[in-house]
């Protein structure tokens, strides 16, 4: 696994198209290299939900992790946004709503993305993305 203590992880649903463009947009803001990616349907992606025992049918379309941290849902959205280089930063005041409250509304999204946004038949591949942000065994 290509990382060092610096570096972030974030699980992703890679059939998810929604969140396929939210890689997209992380990969092109990520200016101080703090994360790494690995979907949740590949072999490192399987091997870190086993590793920080990830509760994957609770959580599946974003997870970020961070040493031995792990935070899932709309923590997980905003902690990735505090660190990209982005003005979607203004979204940061949702940290003041409670979290099971913020996680309301992002599990309604998370439950209909692929309603809404579609699904592919296989998971994205690194090639297709910078392939230096994507974890491998």
């Amino acid at each position: 696994m290509t990382t060092n203590n610096s570096n972030m992880i974030i699980l992703f649903d890679g059939v998810c198209n929604m969140c396929i463009w939210s890689v997209r947009f992380i990969i092109l803001r990520d200016k101080k290299d703090k994360f790494r990616l690995a979907s949740i349907q590949s072999d490192i992606g399987k091997k870190i939900i086993k590793d920080h025992h990830i509760d994957i049918k609770k959580n599946d379309s974003i997870v970020l992790v961070s040493n031995t941290i792990v935070q899932y849902r709309s923590s997980a959205v905003l902690s990735i946004l505090y660190h990209l280089r982005t003005v979607w930063k203004v979204l940061l005041i949702f940290y003041v709503i409670p979290y099971p409250i913020r996680d309301l509304i992002y599990r309604f999204v998370a439950n209909t993305r692929y309603m809404l946004f579609g699904k592919r038949k296989k998971c994205i591949l690194p090639k297709e993305l910078n392939n230096s942000k994507f974890l491998s065994l």
